[in-house]
């Protein structure tokens, strides 16, 4: 049982050292200790001290002993509280039973150190115990503080364009997300630490201040209490308080030295991953010339003297010599080694090279963004790299709006183009291009300009908008005139979003399913597993790819995987045919799309198909048997019919201020959808399960009807509650 509550309490005390230590010291400031705690404490502090030392000396970077300003505020506060311990000691002693029995009731640590350093002697001991203060006050702890201060002030200042270049390389491609999250992370470590040292020095320093005054006391108050109280002669009085002040300032002080010893070599290493010992050898090593000639001198100050210092200067230039040829002829056969080396690489790649040099191929970047050499500023990080940060922004953004997991974009300067223009490409074809100007901005009149401002008239590339150019000091007469006004990184961060949500499809790869399924693997393996590997049917990436692909052909967003999967896991193993299996997604994301084309009351207008139209399409209806999209083959004739009352029809749709959006049945809608995507870009078309599938949460308002006869039925407003029909043919009921 005494065994077991033993465990417990070393186990609590494991658990809570640091609470437990901060307790202990803060009693040690208030109550008095005796004679062999404090010994034992002093030499727990001086061992600490050259612990801690010993770790910094081994520590490769200094962020990486991050605890290092808290330790600090712990043992400067752990010292002080033994110091005050021990002046209390040697203050209160009794001296009534003489000087021996003071001697022996003071502390064992304070006399052997005040023996060691002083002797017999009060005044030597005081010279050497006051040079050690000036070393510590003038050199180490005030050299420390300054550092800390500066590399603060420096690492914070550098923090922006250190996380550009990141940026800039993770845009590049030379470095994956994670990598650059780590190197952020890095980054934020250094500053946190830098800054914390700064303010923790200021606790060495002080320590260093409050140790000199306790010392002044310790010799003061000791003096006064030995004469006054003790009854001791001037002289026994001065004696041993002057030899233990001398003891116990040491004990404080030499963990104090150390400390900011510590601190000094922390703060002045540099961020590389080699420890102390590693570098020093590394650099001390490099040629072994210096240690011949160091050598030489020492021989000939050695024969030049003519006294006893032959014995010394002459031995030791002896051995320099020898190491500095040993390392010489080191070095010589490791840079023989390096040339062989390097000559045999050659040889090697020469013979290869007529083989390699015609079959090698550069890949194609995924995406990439080609600039004018007027432009190359906005990615400068010299200059503040605007665009940087705004094309990773472009990449999250995508991920969370459409689901596509964007590749990275590759900014690269191309003198063909334009100075001002830019150029954007997807597997090297291009997908958008436009030209800006800098130092200028692009004001768009939205419909609340009050006056208008004269300046070079252009296009906004991605919406088409007319606008002008205006330069940049009549930015505010611009907004104060109404127009929006757009800066240069803007532009083409607004350009690059809609063009890769427009070419979404084209965009998406193998390598981008593999990403998707993999994340909703983590959380949700028996879908993956079902669609993957089932026993009665399996999707490869590539069929995946397919359905995914059709749904952003139609910006679908693929965001929800774990619905998009169990959709194909749950009909499968009825069909294999990927536009099929595309309405069947579009219908479990029924609620998601009409969302998305929903007015803020949550209320789609539509308008509907006709009957007969329905049935055409039904009648003209192509399967391909290779799988590929099916579209309806009109003749010439029925073909110019359906545009000229399809566009009629939603004409009328877009004067009403609506967006286009044509209501079919689900099996007509790839058929509805492949006959305008080309003359009508842009017009949504929505399936009756669709909406069905959205229930309640949406309403339906039917604005018309597409006829044979004159194209366009209008209805007025109705509110959708039921649709009965799935097939063309059969009455709707509304």
């Amino acid at each position: 049982m005494a065994n077991e509550n033993r465990r417990s309490f070393l186990q609590f005390l494991m658990q809570n050292f640091i609470g437990v230590v901060a307790v202990v010291v803060i009693l040690m400031l208030v109550l008095p200790l005796p004679k062999s705690f404090i010994d034992v404490l002093m030499t727990l502090n001086l061992a600490f001290s050259i612990i801690i030392l010993l770790v910094v000396v081994y520590t490769p970077r200094a962020s990486s002993f991050s605890s290092f300003p808290q330790i600090i505020l712990f043992v400067t506060l752990f010292g002080l509280g033994i110091n005050i311990s021990s002046t209390r000691l040697i203050l209160a002693a009794d001296g009534s039973r003489g000087i021996n029995a003071l001697r022996s009731n003071q502390s064992a640590m304070v006399q052997a150190f005040a023996n060691i350093v002083a002797g017999d002697n009060i005044v030597i001991g005081f010279v050497i115990f006051i040079i050690l203060i000036v070393v510590q006050v003038l050199v180490i702890t005030k050299g420390a503080g300054r550092v800390s201060e500066v590399a603060a002030r420096f690492t914070l200042d550098s923090m922006n364009q250190k996380l550009f270049d990141i940026d800039n390389q993770l845009n590049s491609g030379y470095i994956t997300e994670d990598e650059a999250k780590h190197l952020k992370d890095e980054i934020r470590r250094d500053i946190d630490f830098y800054s914390n040292m700064d303010g923790s020095s200021k606790f060495v320093s002080g320590n260093v201040k409050a140790g000199i005054f306790i010392t002044v006391i310790n010799l003061v108050g000791g003096f006064i209490v030995g004469m006054v109280q003790n009854n001791l002669s001037f002289t026994e009085s001065l004696n041993l308080y002057a030899h233990l002040t001398i003891g116990d300032g040491l004990l404080s002080q030499l963990p104090s030295l150390m400390l900011s010893f510590a601190t000094g070599i922390l703060v002045t290493g540099d961020k590389s991953e080699e420890s102390l010992g590693e570098k020093i050898i590394k650099e001390f090593t490099i040629d072994g010339t210096v240690y011949e000639i160091v050598g030489a001198a020492l021989v000939v100050m050695g024969v030049v003297f003519h006294n006893n210092t032959m014995i010394y200067l002459l031995p030791v230039g002896g051995l320099l010599i020898y190491y500095g040829f040993r390392l010489s002829k080191q070095k010589s056969a490791e840079l023989a080694k390096a040339a062989a080396a390097e000559a045999a690489a050659k040889a090697e790649g020469a013979k290869t090279a007529g083989s390699t040099e015609n079959d090698s191929v550069a890949p194609l970047d995924p995406l990439s963004l080609e600039l004018g050499y007027a432009l190359i500023p906005l990615v400068d990080k010299e200059k503040g790299a605007e665009l940087l940060e705004r094309i990773s922004r472009i990449r999250r953004e995508a991920a969370l709006d459409i689901g596509l997991p964007v590749p990275k974009i590759r900014i690269i300067d191309n003198m063909n183009l334009d100075p001002n223009e830019y150029s954007f490409k997807i597997r090297g074809i291009e997908a958008g291009k436009s030209k800006i100007r800098l130092g200028y901005y692009m004001c768009m009149n939205t419909g609340s300009v009050t006056e208008e401002l004269k300046g070079e008239t252009t296009k906004d590339p991605a919406f088409g908008m007319p606008a002008i150019w205006v330069p940049e000091e009549q930015r505010s007469e611009a907004e104060q005139a109404g127009y929006a006004v757009v800066d240069p990184p803007t532009i083409i961060a607004t350009h690059l979003t809609e063009t890769i949500r427009a070419h979404a499809s084209e965009i998406l790869g193998r390598q981008e399913v593999s990403l998707l399924v993999n994340e909703v693997k983590k959380t949700n393996p028996i879908v993956v597993d079902e669609v993957m590997n089932g026993d009665k049917f399996k999707f490869s990436y590539g069929d995946i790819e397919k359905i995914l692909k059709g749904l952003l052909d139609e910006q679908v967003s693929i965001r929800n995987m774990v619905v998009i999967l169990e959709t194909i896991a749950n009909y499968g193993s009825i069909t294999t045919n990927t536009w099929e299996l595309v309405e069947k997604v579009r219908e479990s994301l029924g609620l998601q799309i009409c969302l998305q084309y929903a007015d803020a009351d949550r209320k789609i207008r539509v308008v509907n198909l006709s009957q007969g139209w329905s049935q055409k399409f039904l009648d003209h209806a192509q399967f391909p048997s290779d799988g590929s999209k099916p579209f309806a083959a009109f003749d010439p004739v029925d073909g110019r019919a359906w545009i000229q009352c399809a566009s009629s029809a939603l004409q009328e749709s877009r004067s009403q201020g609506y967006m286009p959006v044509i209501m079919c049945s689900s099996v007509i809608r790839q058929l509805v959808r492949s006959s305008i995507e080309r003359e009508m870009p842009g017009v949504v078309v929505i399936s009756e399960k669709e909406i069905l599938a959205a229930g309640n949460s949406i309403g339906v308002v039917v604005l018309g009807e597409i006829t044979e006869q004159n194209g366009y039925s209008g209805e007025g407003e109705s509110n959708a509650v039921n649709y009965r029909s799935e097939v063309p043919g059969e009455k709707t009921e509304r």
